[in-house]
């Protein structure tokens, strides 16, 4: 391997270990190796095998080379352009990686439509292949088959693809119906700081599953015969905690009342998913949900999931920061009023079209037209609540649109405990972002956004806060290891590019 090459490596490690937080000692550690040996590779002086950049990718959750696949690892951002015409709004993240736990239940076939082609779907993919179940991309890959064994192999389960995702914690509620016991690997995903299992296991335990912990791996056990004799009251009003609950309840033989459900829009089209299924949920859209549950599920479903609100926000948000007039279609806009309520008292310049139903017959559709808008901060601090409040993952997009804003906002994310941190990288890009404490944020609007290169934050929303800010920056920047934005994003660049973005995918190795 050339010397340019280690040390341009060296360097992707560096940064990519730097953004992580974590000294050369720290990487040594997780590595079993010596911190010497690490500042060698970092300055380019070790020679490195393809098996220790893996492993080291996989430390840092961050993809250090990419091979056999064309995802992008970089981002270079030409700024200050102007977005034009229409875009549409892929379908849900969060409902789609329901939607494929959920499929663990059925012993029939199921088709999901649309399905959004991103690292996050393609990590739980490689998590159901592993254990046999068959999956296909078909009608020119827009839609996903999948078809369960028999019986699942668990011990076959790729446990460095279900350790890349937060997603195979629900794994849990479909497979106690399936065996007695069975392991899986810790849930990973964004860098959010600490995140307990035990609200899952509040209501998980109702229907028998005790779980221990040791070396990286849950071990479940399920007693037979344990049912909930009185409703389940959830301690979190959590998406996936909700969602686990109702996956167990799906395949219990007799009626379950899950309360202080999430009633946010993954949670409702899981509903909708179950019903199709043949399981009856009332309360779709409440906090409170009857569940009917079937013992056994063998059918044949198509299902198409709902928009993604999240992306609509993200959608609305660069063309907020790059002083643009853009048209978004397919808005789910049941999940984006309180945002919209915001941002008209902030100034926002908007109309919406007529309401229409999306493909899975039940939530309400809108287009939405952003025109250029001058903005003040709003008087009441930005914070998420759950649904119907200000959406969680809604909550660092306004960091970007206050910094367009004229005077101080406030922004409160109190629900991660690292989230609020990532979003003062716009300070590299010329915001002026004060961290109060680790929840809390003062944003001062309005904003000379500058070029910059720099690591993508280790967490989904803030990094795609830097993207935008970036959008709106004169000149040429750069943003390193990409790999969380796709986790949950199909093809932004690409997409962004069509409305007259300008962003060039490229790698470095």
């Amino acid at each position: 391997m050339a010397d340019d090459y280690l040390v341009r490596i060296g360097k992707l490690i560096r940064d990519a270990r730097q953004h992580r937080g974590w000294t050369q000692s720290q990487l040594a550690d997780a590595l079993g190796t010596s911190q010497s040996a690490v500042n060698r590779i970092e300055r380019g002086n070790q020679n490195i095998s393809l098996e220790m950049i893996a492993r080291i990718g996989e430390a840092l959750d961050s993809e250090i080379v990419s091979l056999g696949y064309a995802g992008p690892m970089h981002l270079r951002v030409v700024g200050g352009r102007r977005l034009s015409g229409a875009i549409d709004v892929k379908t849900s993240k969060n409902a789609c990686v329901a939607l494929l736990c959920a499929t663990l239940l059925n012993k029939g076939r199921t088709v999901l439509r649309r399905v959004a082609r991103i690292e996050e779907v393609y990590r739980l993919l490689e998590v159901l292949n592993s254990i046999g179940v068959r999956t296909r991309w078909i009608n020119d890959g827009v839609d996903l088959e999948i078809v369960p064994p028999a019986r699942l192999d668990m011990d076959a389960m790729d446990a460095d693809a279900a350790r890349r995702t937060r997603s195979i914690i629900m794994f849990l509620g479909p497979l106690l119906h399936r065996m007695d016991q069975f392991r899986l690997p810790y849930a990973g995903g964004c860098d959010l700081g600490t995140r307990t299992i035990e609200p899952h296991m509040i209501a998980l335990r109702r229907f028998g599953l005790d779980i221990t912990a040791t070396e990286g791996i849950y071990h479940a056990k399920v007693e037979a015969g344990v049912s909930p004799d009185r409703p389940i009251v959830l301690t979190e009003r959590g998406d996936t905690v909700t969602e686990n609950a109702l996956l167990a309840a799906a395949r219990h033989d007799g009626v379950t009342v899950i309360r202080n459900a999430s009633s946010n829009y993954m949670v409702q089209d899981l509903c909708f998913f179950l019903e199709a299924l043949g399981v009856e949920v009332e309360g779709v859209g409440t906090t409170t949900l009857t569940v009917h549950g079937v013992p056994n599920i063998d059918v044949d479903v198509d299902y198409s999931p709902s928009e993604d609100p999240v992306e609509a926000m993200s959608l609305l948000a660069a063309a907020v920061v790059t002083e643009s007039e853009l048209t978004i279609r397919r808005v789910p806009i049941e999940f984006m009023e309180i945002e919209l309520a915001v941002l008209e008292e902030m100034g926002l310049d908007h109309d919406r079209s007529a309401e229409y139903t999306a493909d899975n017959g039940r939530t309400r559709l809108v287009d939405l037209t952003v025109r250029p808008s001058k903005l003040e901060a709003p008087i009441d601090k930005i914070h998420p609540m759950p649904f119907p409040g200000l959406n969680i993952d809604n909550v660092p997009f306004f960091a970007a649109i206050a910094a367009t804003a004229q005077g101080q906002t406030l922004i409160h994310d109190w629900v991660y405990d690292n989230r609020a941190i990532y979003l003062t990288d716009l300070n590299r890009l010329g915001g002026r972002l004060q961290l109060l404490d680790p929840h809390r944020v003062l944003v001062e609007g309005p904003t000379r956004w500058r070029a910059a290169e720099m690591m993508c934050p280790p967490a989904l929303r803030p990094a795609v806060v830097v993207l935008l800010a970036m959008m709106a920056a004169e000149g040429t920047s750069v943003l390193r290891n990409v790999y969380v934005i796709n986790r949950g994003y199909e093809e932004l660049a690409e997409r962004l590019n069509s409305v007259g973005a300008q962003i060039e995918i490229f790698r470095d190795i």
